[in-house]
């Protein structure tokens, strides 16, 4: 049987994941992600694939988050025609956030022309259209978790909950028949255990090769139950000196987490009664997916929703929250003086609105800049996490006067502590060969691959940009 992989994107990072499995000379891609960080290397490395994306017999998506689906509508515009396996959440949510990730792109490319006209270059094409992208959506095909769908006649997937975000699944692969069968574990990306509003993540039979990501793999996170105090101690000082906060935050998975977690402390009289804004018109579409796919959620989320009178019954919305889909709304927020709540994409500061109200806020000592997640090399977020004492905004320096906090009990992701005990518990199932660790920076993938060699006795590898592993 002839069975490789390659692996083409995060590799050395955390975002533009990309994977191929080649069985008997057919090709499957293992996700399709943007690659983000400096400009002009996430240019190059999103527009030229390197593989034909014709050759490409089908996808397998693990979820909708950007770094992960968003180069799909560039796959399909290059010539793949195959189809795109992904739960129902998350064909639904990629309708969302692959149309606004086209008019991002739309938008930048209509920005730099601006400055090349000036400058007497040549104009550049976006990296996709909003026709590019929904034309990529008929390649989608959505299923059930738990449901064995055939890839090839002897390639058969079935999608496990992930536990990361709506719609998030490990890919159990199933290679071959009879005696040669191999079985492959893909995680995408794994959440943690005890996290509202979604499931645990689910462990599958057993596996030969395990594929898994490494994002937290030195370190272990804040327990959820201290997540509530978190966001308190860190937002309630900032309005009670007349802030502004300011909490960047991904259109999927996280925002609803937060305003899930604002919604309890307001429920408890515990959040001040102040405004709460989610400023982002994919946000606003994401929570309507949320509501649609009940059966992602735990069993707190579940009972939520079917608890009667006085509204109660939305884990979306409360009093003093407003969702924010008008540019023009979206502009008259950064003129407001009061002490409020803004929440905002992008995640890690790269793009959309949440860059006009870090521009107006950043120079202020009384406003609070929150980071509740990790932010990949090279971006804004991340040298606010780190601590810069100026940062480029729209090409323009700032100084950070605002405070700014980060706080770790809010990540989707599985820490060191919840990678470890699934690759044990997959192996006591049936022992693992090999696990590939991708999806993290290196330090992170060198502590938990001497984890799992301790744990566990197979060969553990960080595996080379493009390099084939026969399986």
């Amino acid at each position: 049987m002839s069975l490789h992989l390659e692996f083409w994107g995060a590799v050395d990072s955390v975002t533009g994941s990309m994977h191929v499995v080649e069985f008997e000379g057919l090709r499957v891609l293992l996700e399709c992600g943007l690659f983000q960080g400096r400009r002009s290397e996430s240019r190059e490395r999103n527009l030229n694939f390197p593989f034909e994306p014709d050759e490409i017999h089908s996808c397998v998506l693990s979820h909708a988050h950007i770094d992960h689906s968003g180069n799909i509508p560039n796959l399909v515009k290059k010539g793949f025609e195959g189809t795109i396996f992904a739960t129902r959440a998350t064909q639904d949510l990629c309708g969302a956030m692959l149309r606004d990730s086209a008019k991002i792109h739309e938008h930048d490319a209509s920005w730099l022309n601006k400055r090349a006209q000036r400058q007497g270059k040549p104009p550049i094409e976006p990296l996709y259209t909003m026709e590019d992208a929904e034309a990529s959506l008929y390649n989608f095909h959505g299923l059930a978790y738990g449901r064995p769908f055939h890839i090839l006649r002897h390639l058969r997937c079935t999608f496990h909950d992930a536990g990361h975000i709506l719609g998030s699944a490990i890919s159990h692969l199933e290679i071959g028949e009879g005696a040669q069968r191999h079985h492959l574990v893909f995680t995408g990306d794994l959440g943690r255990q005890n996290m509202p509003i979604l499931r645990n993540p689910q462990i599958p039979p057993g596996a030969d090769t395990l594929i898994m990501e490494s994002t937290y793999g030195n370190r272990c996170h804040v327990p959820v139950g201290d997540t509530r105090r978190q966001m308190l101690e860190a937002i309630g000082p900032a309005l009670a000196r007349g802030g502004k906060v300011i909490i960047p935050s991904f259109s999927v998975g996280r925002t609803q987490e937060i305003v899930y977690h604002l919604r309890h402390l307001w429920h408890e009289d515990a959040l001040p009664r102040v405004p709460v804004f989610v400023d982002s018109p994919l946000s606003v579409n994401v929570t309507e997916v949320f509501r649609h796919h009940p059966e992602c959620y735990d069993r707190e989320t579940r009972d939520i929703l079917l608890a009667e009178g006085n509204g109660a019954n939305d884990p979306f919305g409360f009093a003093t929250l407003q969702y924010v889909r008008d540019v023009e709304r979206s502009k008259e927020l950064n003129g407001l003086t009061m002490p409020c709540i803004i929440i905002s994409s992008s995640g890690m500061c790269e793009a959309g609105r949440i860059l006009h109200h870090l521009r107006n806020t950043i120079e202020d000592s009384r406003n609070l800049i929150l980071i509740t997640g990790h932010m990949a090399q090279n971006t804004l977020g991340r040298r606010l996490a780190e601590g810069h004492e100026e940062v480029r905004i729209f090409g323009e320096p700032h100084r950070v006067r605002a405070e700014v906090r980060v706080i770790t009990s809010l990540s989707a992701h599985a820490d060191s502590d919840d990678l470890v005990g699934f690759a044990v518990e997959l192996n006591r199932r049936h022992p693992l060969r090999r696990i590939f660790l991708v999806h993290g920076e290196e330090e992170p993938r060198r502590a938990l691959a001497e984890r799992l060699r301790a744990e566990i006795p197979a060969e553990v590898i960080s595996p080379e940009m493009g390099r084939h592993y026969p399986l």
